[in-house]
């Protein structure tokens, strides 16, 4: 058996917003940015830069509903982790562009560890693994 996380579904509130922060700000690269007239949406895929396989798709609310959920996917907790090969370099390049980080850098038995919040609010962990693990 053969299977990988391919797309994880991030709410937003707007897509051009959401583009120009992951890829202005956090460095990721636009992969796609189609629109579907027949659910009168845009598929819209963003991914890091480099070899990982998932990518997140934008998927702006369209209910009242889901426009509860933006920036609270994980009801407070950290929801997504940004794997780095150079925590510093990321670290510094995010904070100068604004980047708030709630959780200050600290070395962990894992590796090097801080959490900052994205546009909306949601919780990642920026993370350099030293311990071996991919």
């Amino acid at each position: 058996m053969n299977q990988s996380l391919t797309y994880i579904a991030i709410v937003v509130r707007d897509y051009d917003e959401a583009i120009d922060f992951y890829v202005q700000t956090l460095g990721f690269v636009l992969v796609e940015d189609r629109y579907q007239p027949e659910q009168d949406k845009r598929w819209v895929v963003v991914k890091p830069p480099g070899d990982g396989s998932a990518s997140l798709l934008l998927a702006r609310a369209s209910t009242p509903h889901q426009q509860e959920y933006i920036g609270d996917q994980a009801g407070g907790r950290v929801f997504l982790f940004l794997r780095t090969d150079d925590f510093w370099r990321d670290y510094r390049s995010l904070t100068g562009k604004g980047v708030e980080f709630v959780r200050e850098p600290k070395d962990a038995d894992y590796g090097i560890v801080a959490v900052f919040r994205d546009l909306y609010g949601n919780l990642w962990d920026l993370v350099e693994f030293t311990d071996g693990r991919d």
